[in-house]
Order: structure tokens, then sequence, then C-alpha cells
């Protein structure tokens, strides 16, 4: 990573959640759930670079309560279930480039994964070079399509996915990768050509598993809870 290259941190929380709700600000480990996102973005840069990108007034409230400035609210048509984070990214980048501040790096920290340590994203940034589109976190992938994924037929019988392509064994198969969820850093000038289900040119930063803890529904909470009070987790 060029020391010179300008980097936007950007947290994404609505106020909307079915499996949780109000999740961005309900309580783990004795504090909201956006704080270790917070906390984790000023640990890695002056607030004047970190952007909280929500739609609802009491998360901004609850941001502010920790000291951090949310530079607007985002609009409502950015805000339903089906909106997507290639839309929100590029609106914050808007709206930064509308003031005359560009960047040539995006760091997506998403609330869900509060499980990110400093060194992760250090770690991820290092990774990074001009000439790629992202490099986004990743974890073994728990079930491997050379061996043991399948797909309903049309005659309604199971067939493996990869088709003939198959191993026997699982320690033979090659291994598989699938997002975590917790840290994206992303080429601008890629985001601005193509969303990031469209990059081609990624790395991958390996998490394990119980660090890649996305939440997502009401057992991925209590599995989070259970990490911290076992304290398994250590941030």
């Amino acid at each position: 990573m060029n020391e010179k290259m300008k980097i936007l941190y950007v947290i994404t929380a609505r106020g909307g959640s079915r499996g949780i709700p109000r999740k961005n600000i309900k309580s783990l480990g004795g504090k909201p759930l956006i704080a270790y996102s917070v906390e984790l973005a000023r640990s890695l840069s002056a607030d004047e670079d970190i952007c909280v990108s929500t739609d609802d007034e009491e998360i901004i409230r609850v941001v502010e309560g920790l000291g951090l400035h949310v530079p607007f609210r985002r609009p409502a048509e950015l805000s339903g279930d089906h909106s997507g984070s290639y839309e929100v990214l590029l609106h914050a980048l808007d709206y930064y480039e509308s003031i005359g501040r560009h960047y040539d790096v995006m760091v997506l920290l998403q609330p869900t994964s509060p499980f990110r340590k400093e060194s992760f994203v250090r770690e991820a940034l290092e990774l990074y070079t001009p000439d790629i589109d992202m490099v986004v976190s990743v974890r073994a992938a728990a079930s491997n399509p050379y061996y043991h994924c399948y797909k309903e037929g049309n005659d309604s019988f199971l067939q493996p996915v990869m088709g003939d392509v198959r191993f026997t064994r699982r320690q033979d198969a090659p291994p598989v990768w699938e997002h975590n969820g917790s840290i994206y850093v992303i080429n601008t000038s890629s985001l601005r050509k193509m969303s990031l289900g469209e990059f081609t040119r990624c790395r991958k930063y390996v998490m394990d598993d119980m660090y890649s803890v996305d939440l997502d529904t009401l057992f991925d909470w209590k599995v989070a809870e259970l990490l911290l009070r076992e304290k398994l987790v250590s941030l």
C-alpha cells in the first residue's frame, strides 16, 4: 500500500433489520454493535476520513454520542431491504467529491462483523496495490463444491454441482473460500466502473471462523455473546 494514497473508511448502518431488530445499536458486550466498527476505524484513521452512512436518526445520535460526526443522512431510496452496498458506497464517494475530497481507496467496515482487529485491516491494506479491484476478507468455505455440494436436477434427483469434476476425499479437493463480510479494501476507480460483484482482480485476506462471525440472525448474536463471554476472541 502506497502511504500517500488517500483512504476513506466507510461504515454502513441502516436502521431497518429483520433478523435482529435494531441490531446496529443493540448492545453487545456492553456497548452498541456499531461502536466496534467506529472504534476500529478511529484506531486506523483521523475522524475526517471516516464516514458512517445511515438513514436512521437514532444511529446518528449513538455514533455522535461516541464523538464521531456523521456527515450526512443517507437517502431513503438507498436504505430499503433491497438496497445494495454498491449504490451506498458510490453515494458516500460522491458526497466527499462534492466537497473537494478525493479518495484512492475505500475500506468498507460493516458493523455486523464486530470481531475485526486493527492488525487484520492493516494486513489487508498491505495486500492492496492500485492495479487490482479489491482485497476482501474470506474464510474457508464450510462446504466444498468439488466434494459435497449438490443441486437438484430436472428428474428431482441430486446431482453434484461440479458435474464429473469430483473428489472422493475432502482433503484432495482444492480449497475454496467465501466472503465473510468483514473487510473490503476497494479501489475507488474500479468502483466507478462496476459493482463489487463484478470485480475480477481480487486478492483474499484469510480470517478464521471465530473472527469471521457475521451477525445476521439471533443465533449469530448468541454465538457472538458466547465468544465474548468465554474470551475466545480478543480485540
